[in-house]
């Protein structure tokens, strides 16, 4: 779909959740854990939070769509900001608005998606989700 100079792809679906579920990784710093599905059509990533989890409302409540987007910057004028923007993985920018009060994230990258699921879940080059 191309809208206003900007092109966007569908990447992946966020879900919360407060189940615990197998392979999850812990952001510390946004109180979150997170799990992939990557074996369908569309990536789904599950979100469970903690109850200090600093994170807007819409994020630990609502399930969000996440597009590609070939300019950020443009994708995110005249939109309600909600998170971001921010660099969670090396060269993957991102940034969550509200849609009518639905979040979608916008994600600027060059990364491929295996090197962007790589790196997720191996905490390399990865500020959100760094292991010690």
């Amino acid at each position: 779909m191309k809208r206003n100079g900007v092109t966007y792809s569908l990447h992946h679906v966020g879900i919360p959740t407060d189940k615990v579920r197998q392979g999850e990784r812990y952001a510390a710093s946004v109180g979150m854990w997170t799990s992939d599905e990557l074996t369908g059509p569309l990536p789904v990533q599950w979100h469970r939070f903690t109850k200090d989890s600093t994170l807007h409302h819409l994020l630990k409540t609502v399930p969000h769509v996440a597009y590609r987007v070939s300019n950020l910057d443009l994708a995110l004028v005249g939109h309600t900001l909600i998170l971001g923007p921010y660099e969670p993985i090396d060269d993957y920018k991102v940034a969550f608005i509200d849609n009518s009060g639905v979040p979608v994230e916008l994600i600027e990258t060059s990364l491929t998606d295996d090197q962007i699921w790589n790196r997720v879940r191996n905490g390399k080059q990865s500020s959100l989700y760094a292991k010690d």
